[in-house]
């Protein structure tokens, strides 16, 4: 699989990174620890994604409240193969536990998740967040102390905005934004994308299926599937349950039928025929679930295509 150069790090980074923040867990809640994925279906995930030449995992340290770099962990061990590792600290481990970016926390937090995935270093370091209550200078402080310790090779940002992207800029030098971003979220078009560019910063766009509302599952005035997004954590996509949406995704089925693909597919092969995305995060709950990333590889979308894609979600 095609990888690509994070910045000017000599870190590598495959188009298809596996993302395992459902590994013990439903992201970072705390109420949601130990659901999610078993062990051993989080193993058989790495063995597959693997075996598929996906060379980068992306994880964090509370998602599943550690139970997912634990078992990456595990799984390095047992296979002896070394992906490159994103992981990202903001949230707490527990509830009511601490939280955020201050320099005392960064510094503990990559020493726990440097135990947990039995490595020296990390590859790609992310705040998580945007933490309000640290400045930001004090961040990429500590994260630059890192590098300079050799526990991680470089550092960026996740879940930052245009505003919060160019303070970061502004007193350091982040090599990756991780955002969501997928036909039914787009709001890093305007400014994020473009800042990215300017600065060489490299985007990976995570949740690239909205939660699973451009797979076909969520059904016009049907309930959500057992055991699905809208069943667990429906809080961040109750605003797409509206006639427009259902509409346009009407209409990307007909088009992943027109070129024999599911819809799935089709909408990460947007995002792959958008220039400045640099890597796709996929969180398979399974491992066939990783197919329509990997298919969306060799689906080429014309630009024009991609362009009819998006005029279909457009506000």
């Amino acid at each position: 699989m095609e990888q690509h150069e994070v910045g000017r790090t000599g870190v590598l980074v495959s188009r298809v990174v596996l993302g395992c923040g459902n590994f013990g867990g439903i992201g970072s809640a705390p109420a949601l620890f130990g659901h999610g994925e078993s062990k051993r279906e989080a193993l058989a995930i790495m063995d597959t994604a693997w075996e598929r030449g996906i060379r980068a995992f992306d994880t964090a340290d509370a998602y599943g409240g550690g139970r997912s770099e634990t078992w990456i962990g595990t799984w390095i061990r047992e296979t002896g193969n070394r992906p490159t590792l994103t992981t990202k600290t903001f949230n707490p481990m527990a509830a009511d536990a601490d939280h955020g970016l201050s320099p005392d926390r960064v510094s503990r937090q990559i020493e726990a998740s440097l135990r947990r995935l039995g490595v020296d270093r990390v590859d790609l370091y992310l705040a998580h967040d945007f933490d309000p209550e640290t400045p930001l200078e004090e961040t990429i402080s500590a994260f630059e102390e890192l590098v300079e310790r050799g526990l991680i090779t470089a550092y960026g940002v996740s879940n930052f905005d245009a505003r919060q992207l160019r303070m970061a800029l502004s007193v350091g030098r982040p090599v990756l934004l991780q955002n969501s971003y997928s036909l039914l979220d787009r709001g890093d078009e305007r400014d994020v994308l473009p800042l990215c560019a300017e600065h060489g910063v490299s985007y990976e766009a995570y949740s690239p299926l909205a939660g699973g509302w451009l797979t076909g599952k969520y059904r016009r005035g049907e309930p959500p599937p057992s055991g699905s997004r809208m069943t667990q954590r429906p809080e961040g996509y109750e605003h797409f349950r509206t006639d427009r949406v259902f509409d346009a995704l009407d209409a990307l089925s007909a088009a992943a039928a027109e070129r024999n693909v599911d819809p799935a597919t089709l909408a990460i092969a947007w995002l792959f025929a958008q220039p400045n995305v640099a890597a796709v995060v996929t969180g398979p709950r399974r491992p066939e679930h990783l197919d329509p990333a990997l298919t969306a590889l060799e689906l080429e979308l014309p630009s024009a295509d991609a362009d009819e894609l998006a005029a279909l979600f457009a506000n």
